[in-house]
């Protein structure tokens, strides 16, 4: 077989691979999105038959249909800093309100992401700096983030920066102990092979070490992401800034049942959502794993 003929057949077969695979792909998507709609439907069903014989009282336990039923008039809670003609479109309201924390926690996982793995490397590189670090963090690390809350506010006062600064700490600590975890983990086979080869220590870092740890650093991460989540609606439930953790106080303050359930389904779709999109962002950079699924690694 030639050359040319060679080539052919492979690129061929490879083409034949992908368009087998998008079917596929399209099928697991379907087959996902399916037992998540059948999921919900279930769980509002119980809650809808628990009203209907009277178990959920409609003023603690409204169901779904009650609190999901008139968009606008929850909507309008949303933008609490101005009333009547001056208030924002529902949607617009909504979608500012989700944005607020979304940043938050995005801002506090970058940062804590960066500097947990920065703080690994060197603790498991440096021995100076793992007797003099090493221990302070693992002091640190079972405190609560709620703990610190006072801390943040007497720092930085009102506004974002408490918040990403919650969700910094919430990250931090936990992923540099799991960052040294996943280094010490590293087959010592790959780290032999490399110096065999004669690379350098820098270049058994960046391309053995790294790369091995890369899976399980982001697998830790969005784990975290769950967390980061809560930890900023608490710290917008008592003021550090808008968002939807005030919203949650201002239902409770006023004993609105129905708002109180609307932005917890608010809540649970941006979550939601967030982890998707990480999902797919994990799935980009960790190419040569299988994809993760809704609930998989």
């Amino acid at each position: 077989m030639s050359t040319t003929t060679a080539v052919g057949v492979s690129a061929r077969a490879r083409s034949s691979k992908a368009n087998n695979s998008r079917p596929r792909r399209y099928r697991r998507i379907a087959t996902a999105a399916g037992w998540w709609v059948a999921s919900v439907v279930v769980f509002a069903g119980i809650w809808e038959l628990a009203w209907a014989l009277g178990w959920a009282p409609e003023l603690l336990l409204p169901p779904p249909h009650i609190f999901l039923r008139d968009f606008s008039s929850q909507a309008k809670f949303f933008d609490n800093a101005r009333i009547g003609a001056q208030q924002a479109s529902p949607v617009v309201a909504v979608l500012t309100t989700v944005l607020a924390p979304v940043l938050r926690v995005l801002a506090g996982l970058v940062l804590g992401f960066a500097a947990s793995l920065i703080t690994g490397v060197l603790i498991s590189q440096f021995r100076v700096v793992r007797g003099l670090v090493l221990p302070t963090v693992t002091l640190l690390a079972p405190i609560s983030p709620i703990a610190w809350l006072p801390v943040s506010i007497f720092l930085f006062g009102i506004g974002n920066a408490p918040a990403v600064f919650m969700v910094f700490i919430g990250v931090y600590f936990v992923m540099t102990l799991a960052t040294i975890s996943l280094i010490n983990d590293v087959p010592a086979t790959y780290v032999n092979v490399a110096r065999t080869m004669g690379a350098t220590k820098p270049q058994i870092l960046l391309q053995v070490i790294l790369p091995s740890i890369l899976p399980g650093i982001l697998q830790s991460l969005r784990l975290n992401l769950f967390a980061a989540w809560m930890v900023v609606l608490l710290a917008e439930a008592v003021g550090v800034g808008t968002g939807l953790g005030q919203v949650v106080m201002l239902a409770r303050n006023t004993f609105n049942a129905s708002l109180v359930f609307f932005a917890m389904t608010v809540i649970g779709l941006s979550g939601y959502l967030l982890d998707v999109l990480f999902r797919q962002l994990q799935n980009r950079l960790l190419w040569w794993q299988p994809m993760t699924n809704g609930g998989g690694t």
